[in-house]
């Protein structure tokens, strides 16, 4: 599946953006949905995932709490609302997809998603 991110930008301290991951290929229901950020000098890391089923949700400690991972098959788009951001969440974010994963789990490793999106920027100034 082809993925595109959009939605980064520049925003203060405290303040919230709306991410987007549109599917151009492909139908999301059949894919484990997750978002990853890589901050410079740094490795990718996990932000937040939901499984296949779209019940499961899960959060990396550092955002749990302020951003919420959700998706609508009906167009094709995962979402990843966020608030309150803080100046180290300033990242290239990157929406990412697999389908081998279970119906209901939800795998924390870049290795475990066969499809990536290009990045989008997200800077959050103090």
């Amino acid at each position: 599946v082809q993925l595109q991110a959009s939605g980064g930008g520049l925003v203060q301290a405290g303040g919230s953006l709306r991410l987007s991951c549109a599917a151009s290929s492909r139908t999301l229901s059949g894919y484990t949905m997750a978002w990853f950020r890589q901050a410079p000098g740094k490795e990718r890391e996990f932000v937040a995932a939901i499984s296949r089923s779209g019940t499961s949700t899960r959060y990396s400690d550092s955002v749990q709490g302020r951003f919420t991972i959700s998706k609508d098959d009906a167009k094709n788009t995962v979402y990843l609302q966020m608030n309150s951001l803080q100046p180290e969440d300033t990242a290239v974010y990157y929406c990412a997809g697999d389908r081998r994963q279970g119906y209901y789990s939800i795998r924390y490793s870049p290795n475990e998603y066969g499809s990536w999106g290009r990045g989008t920027l997200v800077t959050v100034s103090s």
